[in-house]
């Protein structure tokens, strides 16, 4: 893994810019994206800049079962806010949370990524070392797949809702596996809460119960972190 340490998440947003110039540059086309609140300073300096996504395609990691794309705490609207508005991609896949079918529709994705394989995948991790929304114990094999969500997960998310009723209780993830077959995946991590997730990321096994950890058998890693966030590394 290459780890870059940052004073904060500005910082990371510019340093995450970068690989994303980097990698359009080197003709990358396909791009994984996440939600969340990590990302944001990486898609803020990409809007700010004059690179062009009208000839690429981005495929998002998860969506929240049960909320339309409309919805303003789905993924898709978020998407939109954030980074499709500014930056329109060509096309845009995310994972359709009011399917009849969820089984079906995680083999739709499946078949999406396989179709379109992915370039650079921005993750960012939770407390509990989730990427995506594969949470601990989650098969490393997995692929696009229904989540329930685990209780911590429901509560760091419940900040975004106006009732603790209203946080969506499954979604759908692209898979570990799925995660894998990407050829530069890029991490950022910004604050303690992160520390002890990213020091078993890194340092720790490789084990189901991080699924983060799987990343050490990743060829291509680039990992951003604010000072909290390494705080708990013993190698700098």
């Amino acid at each position: 893994m290459n780890i870059i340490i940052v004073k904060n998440a500005v910082e990371g947003g510019h340093e995450g810019y970068k690989l994303f110039a980097e990698a359009k540059k080197n003709g990358a086309h396909v791009f994984g994206l996440a939600t969340g609140s990590t990302p944001i300073t990486t898609y803020q300096e990409i809007v700010a800049s004059d690179l062009d996504f009208s000839d690429s395609i981005s495929i998002n990691l998860d969506e929240y079962v049960g909320l339309a794309a409309d919805n303003e705490q789905s993924y898709n609207y978020f998407m939109h806010k954030n980074l499709f508005n500014q930056k329109p991609f060509k096309q845009s896949y995310l994972p359709n949370g009011l399917a009849e079918d969820l089984e079906a529709e995680a083999k739709r994705y499946d078949k999406i990524i396989a179709d379109n394989p992915i370039d650079l995948q921005i993750l960012g991790i939770g407390r509990n070392g989730h990427i995506g929304f594969n949470e601990p114990g989650t098969p490393q094999d997995s692929k696009t797949h229904r989540v329930a969500l685990t209780q911590s997960t429901i509560d760091a998310n419940a900040r975004f809702f106006e009732h603790e009723e209203d946080v969506p209780k499954e979604a759908l993830s692209m898979g570990l596996a799925s995660i894998m077959q990407s050829k530069h995946i890029l991490l950022e991590a910004y604050g303690e809460d992160k520390a002890d997730a990213i020091k078993g990321m890194i340092e720790g096994p490789n084990t189901p119960d991080l699924p983060a950890s799987i990343l050490q058998g990743h060829g291509n890693v680039t990992v951003i972190l604010d000072e909290a966030a390494a705080s708990k590394l013993t190698n700098k």
